[in-house]
């Protein structure tokens, strides 16, 4: 984070939540719904994009007007967001790539059929 992000923040940022990443979201105006208020977001330690779940990305982007402070999902079927592994130890493999963590120890040739015309 630089330091005019710190600033701007400091003088004209009204805190308006949290979420389960303890990333914190702000907007200059007190009045949320005005269509010339800036949102922005204050990251958790990393700096990643991908940590900011699909409700707050909405209300970061006046897709919604109301901020997401006491979202809950609204289906059964619906999961908790997570953010991209890609480039961590965490990061999926399929089990013929050799990376990975597969609990089957057979490695298969390829995971699909060559085409021949």
């Amino acid at each position: 984070m630089n330091l005019g992000t710190i600033l701007y923040t400091w003088f004209y940022g009204k805190y308006v939540g949290s979420d389960n990443f303890k990333n914190r979201y702000y907007c200059n105006k007190k009045n949320f719904n005005d269509t010339n208020a800036k949102r922005w977001v204050i990251f958790y330690k990393e700096i990643e994009a991908t940590k900011v779940p699909p409700h707050w990305h909405a209300w970061l982007h006046k897709s919604i007007d109301e901020p997401p402070i006491n979202y809950s999902h609204q289906y059964s079927w619906q999961k908790d967001h997570t953010p991209n592994l890609t480039g961590t130890s965490k990061a999926y493999y399929p089990d013929s790539y050799p990376l990975s963590k597969s609990k089957t120890k057979e490695k298969t040739e390829t995971d699909y059929e060559q085409w021949k015309p």
